[in-house]
């Protein structure tokens, strides 16, 4: 596949681009790619890691466990979510087999490196005034370098062609945490990372 962007202005013209993409070799595990969901333009787009195990069966992301977080994050933040443009820093689900299940596998740089063709193009054609980092791997595709999440969360942090990027934790996280209290602290955060990110496009609108 050729490096330069092709001329793909419209989202139903990605995710057929998308379905055919070689870039690395994830595509040979996956069930399928999983594109980006919402409307385009949207003022606010939101950038995980990568599908899981009912993304990849889906092919939609984020509606999985940790979807079901997301989504009551974000309407406890005060967003809409039909407003909102969902999607992945890598396009398929990296995983390794454990007895009968399939347990997600971090992305290596060079998946993420290869994938952030297509998130540039996404980008482009969102046109996103604000981009939510979820998780470490989200924002290193963002920002082509790898950050420290308790050093940078909650705040506004210049991207790639002056685009405005927060950064915060992945809901998974929220899911791997035994102790309740703890739990329950950590998602009142994370909803106060989404109403930072609500009350900053209301008063920039």
């Amino acid at each position: 596949m050729a490096e330069t962007l092709p001329p793909i202005t419209t989202l139903a013209g990605l995710r057929a681009a998308e379905a055919s993409c070689r870039r690395c070799s994830l595509y040979r595990n996956a069930t399928q790619v999983v594109p980006g969901e919402g409307p385009a333009p949207a003022r606010l787009m939101l950038v995980g890691e990568q599908p899981g195990d009912q993304e990849d069966l889906q092919g939609r992301p984020f509606v999985g466990p940790a979807g079901r977080v997301l989504d009551r994050a974000i309407a406890e933040a005060g967003i809409e979510r039909r407003e909102v443009f969902v999607t992945n820093a890598v396009k398929h689900f990296k995983w390794e087999p454990r007895g009968k299940r399939r347990l997600h596998k971090k992305p290596s740089a060079y998946e993420i490196d290869r994938c952030r063709w297509w998130n540039d193009l996404e980008r482009a054609i969102v046109q996103p005034e604000l981009t939510v980092a979820l998780g470490a791997t989200a924002a290193a595709s963002l920002l082509g370098r790898s950050v420290t999440i308790s050093r940078v969360r909650g705040a506004l942090i210049g991207g790639r062609g002056g685009s405005r990027i927060v950064v915060t934790i992945h809901p998974s996280f929220i899911l791997r945490i035994e102790d309740e209290d703890a739990k329950a602290r950590e998602y009142d955060r994370f909803v106060a990372d989404l109403r930072f990110c609500a009350e900053h496009l209301r008063t920039a609108a």
